[in-house]
């Protein structure tokens, strides 16, 4: 299971590297699942994006409160707003296709906003 752990991590790592440099592509997500595997394989990995100048504060922060930054929160949404409007557009959907996407964008929208925008504050946006 460990070898399994390791590679995913890996995966999950290169995931989130082309996330972070490609638009509507959610980078960090994939790190934090890294971490995740990284925590069950490899404490050095785990403790290097922990560590991590640039995205480690955001992985701690999700791993402690489950904190998404608010800048982070605005992308989040902006990025969804923009993929629904390409599905819009591109695929020209049936009406109870779109619907059913707009409900799961907005329920994805809703659970980024809810989220505390710190590890330490109590409330969120």
């Amino acid at each position: 299971m460990r070898i399994l752990y390791f590679s995913l991590g890996w995966v999950m790592v290169a995931l989130g590297v082309i996330g972070l440099v490609m638009p509507l592509m959610p980078g960090m997500v994939f790190l934090i699942i890294a971490a995740a595997c990284f925590a069950r394989s490899s404490p050095r990995l785990e403790a290097w994006l922990l560590d991590h100048p640039k995205f480690g504060k955001s992985l701690r922060d999700w791993r402690a409160a489950g904190a998404i930054p608010r800048p982070a929160k605005a992308m989040a949404c902006a990025g969804m707003t923009a993929g629904y409007f390409i599905f819009w557009h591109s695929a020209e959907p049936s009406l109870p296709l779109a619907a059913g996407v707009a409900v799961a964008f907005l329920a994805c929208a809703a659970y980024v906003v809810s989220r505390p925008a710190t590890v330490d504050e109590d409330s969120s946006v």
